[in-house]
This record gives structure tokens, sequence and C-alpha cells, in this order.
């Protein structure tokens, strides 16, 4: 796959999405969005990757945020950042995604590192939310995933206040899950996610179903109903007897349902 602001590469079972503008303390554009969704859709459709890995180039920043400049203007879709279309793909996304912060993650860089599955940061790293103090705000994930991770009132601080957050506090505080030496991320984010790459990969799903199923609404659940389970059912034999007596055009036979 080709892209012009994010790289990709698969390493065994592991697959690493690095978000590449280092110039620009790696902020999401418009581009980067839709690659980073075209990516995830990608990899949604093959069996060979187990995991998903999320960071940033160079090792200074994760993402500071998304860059505006450039949309269309008006107040319709076209002059709106599709970060919504970004996060609903690695929250969707049947496999775990590993957010790997090298640096700075801020303003909408922090909510990307919270949509995923788990993070893993180098000691390094800052946490911050800035939207108030600039002239922005994230009130979807930002707020509700925000809240779950650290509390309401706590939640309410990082918006309102907009401190600076070390790892070691992040992780104390439940915002991400495991701070290493900075010399050590790639080494043990690859441990990391062959940690996890080791497990169930329907398991897993099934887990990441059903966490999501408590915000997504329909299509949180549907993530469980239709996703896990349909294709289960259509190789049952009530499934078979259903559709062979439908396409004969006869009487259903229960006693072919099975156990």
């Amino acid at each position: 796959m080709n892209f012009s602001e994010i790289l990709y590469e698969e390493d065994g079972p592991v697959g690493t999405i690095t978000l590449n503008r280092p110039d620009n303390g790696n902020m999401f554009t418009e581009t980067m969005c839709h690659e980073i969704r075209d990516c995830i859709e990608s990899i949604r459709r093959e069996t060979r990757t187990r995991v998903v890995v999320l960071t940033g180039a160079g090792d200074k920043f994760f993402c500071i945020g998304g860059q505006k400049d450039g949309m269309e203007k008006t107040l319709l879709y076209a002059g709106v950042l599709p970060t919504l279309e970004m996060y609903e793909a690695i929250d969707k996304l049947q496999k775990p995604v590993i957010a790997s912060v090298n640096g700075f993650a801020v303003g909408g860089g922090n909510v990307l590192q919270m949509v995923c599955d788990v993070t893993i940061a180098k000691e390094s790293a800052v946490f911050r939310q800035v939207g108030p103090m600039m002239g922005s705000f994230d009130a979807g994930y930002g707020t509700w995933y925000l809240e779950d991770l650290v509390g309401k009132k706590r939640a309410k601080d990082m918006w309102y206040a907009n401190p600076k957050i070390k790892a070691a506090e992040a992780k104390e505080i439940g915002l991400i899950n495991r701070v290493v030496p900075d010399d050590q991320l790639a080494e043990k984010t690859r441990e990391y996610a062959l940690e996890i790459a080791s497990r169930g990969a329907f398991a897993l799903a099934s887990i990441k179903g059903a966490f999501n199923a408590r915000h997504g609404g329909v299509a949180g659940l549907s993530r469980v109903t239709h996703d896990l389970l349909l294709r289960q059912y259509l190789d049952t034999e009530e499934h078979k007897e259903l559709n062979q007596s439908f396409n004969e055009r006869r009487e259903v036979d229960p006693t072919k349902f099975g156990k």
C-alpha cells in the first residue's frame, strides 16, 4: 500500500502504521485521516495481521492534533476535518490496536491514542488536551473515552485547565497502560504486540466488540451480533435447511436444525 502521509509495514503478525509528518508534529490532515482509514480497512480484509501498532515518525512527536489548513470554507462536511472517520476505523477494527507513543500526544493526538485499545509510551512522552486554550474542542470521543479512562473529575480538569501529563502520571491515572525507557520503545512495543498476537484472534475480536457495544449503540451491538455471530450461524444445520427449503420452495423440516 502506497500513501503520502503515513507509512505502513508488516512484520509477521504485526502491522505498523506510522504517522509520517515529523516536521509538522505528525499532525493529521484531511489526507492523513483518510489514509489511516483506508489502511485499516485493508487490514480488516486480510488475516495475516493479528495486531496493529500506531506510532509517529521521529522521536519527538506522536501526534499534536489536526491541521485544518486547506479545508473547504463551508459549514458542511467538506469543511470538517474527517477525524471521526479515522477514530471510528480504529474503534471498529476487530483486531487490537496498540498506540506506541514516541513523544508528545497533544489535542487530537491524545484522543488518537485513547481510541486505540491499549497504549505503551516512552518515559519522556507527554499527554495534553489544549482545545479550549487554542480555540478548539473535541466533544465526542475525546470526552467520553477520557472519562472512561481517568474518571469524570480528572477528565474535566484535563479539558478545563489543560495540564501537561508526563508518562508516569498518565499510567498512574489510567490514561495509558505501560511506560518504558525511551530507547526501548520500539523493542517493547513489538514484544507487547507479539504477546497479544499469540492470543485467540476470534476471542480478541469478541472482547473488543463487547467493549465497543457500550458506546456504539446499534453499531456497537452489531459488531457482536452480526460480525461475530452471523458467520458461525451460516455454518449451522438450521441455516442450511432454511436456505435450502426456501430455494426449493418447500416446507421447512425443523428436525434438521440440529441441536
